[in-house]
């Protein structure tokens, strides 16, 4: 490890760069007229892989800190900034069509969706917990905005007040807990943490205050029950590209940030800190049971998927509490579930997006006859849902064998049970969805479904010589746009691939993880 404290701030190039091209997107937006917006998503995209191409060309050989340790350049971090780039240029693919409609402001949504990939990727980097909760609140006061984007609907609205109020609460409960660690210990470095635990005259009830405080503020950030509550009504009211981006990176930036705080602050010490990982487990049980049980009375399907996302938080959380049994093998399957989890979400999100930018509509039963009148969005659905519910040989099999397993080989094999039995009770409300969209029948716009009580009032059949009125006919769903048509193969592609060939992934993952492993 090389720590430098006035040097090398050349290697946060990627960041600078990203700042300066959030305050372009911004600019263009103001002198750009308005038949002409869509140019910004391009911008924002380019803006996206060339952050990318600079990351890895400034990527040093070895893990370097800067500004006095605060936060730190190594592979970790970078394959995380790889990955959370590659997310918002799929949400940019997801918004472009929605938006056009629907955004009145689109250079706006950009700015601020890139403001957010830079506090996911200042999270990745933090090594001291005001860092990570600086970074962290860059990112939640650009989804707060996103979230009440749609400012023509009452639902984006309801759902952005909802959101802040929770996460403001969050945000406040974090601090605290901060407050109280550092009252504890004297210090808010991961490393000087780890110094602190290792000597017993540091445990205190100020400390455990705190650490449960930090826990539950994460816990509310990641949706984990019982801190669950924001995301049903988030994800149904937000705009449907920012509930993309809430069920996947604001996820996967918060088990980052977990997992250098594990690896950095506590496992050093993991052996006087055993009674933290059945907290965990039973907190990953309750979430994994909670969000797939409630989630099969839902009618909406962006709050099933919301329930869904719970679910699957919960599959992650579960190797978080293996870490202390062995940390390579435990992050490794949770930064791979990760990764599954994200691109299998965007297919599915992606498809949803095909019929609702035609119809307008997201209920479950509004897909009804999907497959007659789109039938390669509906096989992207089904695939993805497939992929989620964990079915050979799509990648969600493929990672939760991995993260099981290892939940298994931590000593935790009732939680690898209940996980099991999550993802079962899982399959019965994604084959719900795919029922209507490949069993019923196809209905038109107004008329959801058949009801016999809204069939001759009168109760009189013979009138009519005994005939039920013909249905509407439904027309053709119109193809969807060449941007989220790519998506959704690319997306297929790549979940067959991991599905039945993930080793290129997985060593990428071994290295990154390998930057962070305790005493590594």
């Amino acid at each position: 490890m090389v720590t430098d404290y006035t040097a090398n701030l050349h290697l946060l190039t990627p960041e600078f760069a990203l700042t300066a091209l959030a305050f372009l997107v911004f600019t263009v937006d103001l002198f750009l007229p308005e038949r002409s917006k869509e140019w910004l998503a391009g911008l924002s995209v380019v803006s996206l892989v060339a952050v990318m191409v600079v990351a890895l060309l400034m990527q040093p050989a070895e893990s370097t800190s800067l500004y006095g340790g605060l936060i730190v350049v190594d592979g970790f971090a970078l394959f995380f900034k790889i990955f959370f780039l590659a997310i918002g240029i799929g949400i940019i693919a997801l918004s472009v069509e929605y938006g056009k409609d629907r955004f009145e402001h689109r250079g706006e949504f950009y700015g601020l969706l890139l403001f957010s990939i830079l506090g996911m990727n200042l999270m990745a980097m933090s090594r001291e917990l005001l860092t990570a909760y600086i970074a962290l609140e860059l990112l939640s006061f650009s989804l707060f905005v996103m979230v009440a984007y749609g400012l023509r609907e009452a639902r984006s609205n309801e759902a952005g007040i909802k959101y802040i109020i929770i996460g403001a609460l969050s945000s406040a409960i974090m601090l605290y807990g901060l407050s109280n660690i550092y009252a504890a210990l004297g210090t808010t470095y991961f490393a000087g943490i780890a110094e602190e635990l290792a000597t017993p005259a540091a445990i205190s009830p100020v400390l455990w205050v705190g650490i449960a405080l930090l826990v539950v503020g994460l816990g509310f950030k990641l949706s984990v029950v019982p801190f669950h509550m924001w995301a049903p009504d988030a994800y149904e009211g937000a705009p449907l590209p920012v509930t993309a981006y809430l069920a996947i990176g604001s996820k996967a930036a918060a088990f980052a940030l977990t997992l250098r705080l594990f690896a950095e602050a506590i496992a050093p010490a993991v052996s006087r800190w055993d009674e933290w990982q059945l907290v965990i487990a039973v907190l990953a049980a309750a979430t994994m049971l909670v969000g797939n049980l409630v989630a099969l009375a839902q009618r909406n399907l962006k709050r099933l998927m919301a329930y869904s996302s719970i679910g699957h938080m919960g599959y992650a959380l579960a190797g978080v509490a293996v870490l202390a049994s062995d940390f390579a093998l435990a992050a490794k399957a949770v930064i791979f579930y990760l990764v599954v989890y994200a691109v299998t979400n965007l297919v599915v999100f992606a498809a949803i997006a095909a019929y609702y930018n035609r119809e307008g509509r997201d209920d479950i039963a509004d897909f009804a006859g999907l497959a007659d009148r789109q039938p390669f969005v509906a096989a992207a659905m089904a695939i993805g849902l497939f992929s989620l519910a964990g079915l050979p040989i799509f990648a969600g099999f493929t990672a939760k064998f991995y993260l099981f397993a290892a939940v298994a080989d931590g000593g935790f094999l009732w939680l690898a049970g209940v996980a099991i039995f999550a993802s079962l009770i899982s399959l019965y409300y994604y084959l719900q969805v795919l029922r209507q969209m490949y069993i019923e029948p196809a209905h038109a716009a107004g008329n959801p479904g058949h009801d016999e009580r809204d069939v001759h009032a009168s109760g009189d059949d013979d009138d009519h010589g005994g005939h039920d009125a013909p249905e509407p006919l439904v027309p053709p769903l119109q193809r969807p746009s060449w941007l989220l048509a790519g998506t959704m193969g690319l997306g297929l592609l790549v979940v067959t691939w991991l599905g039945v060939y993930p080793k290129p992934l997985l060593g990428l993952i071994e290295a990154a993880s390998a930057a962070i492993v305790p005493f590594g």
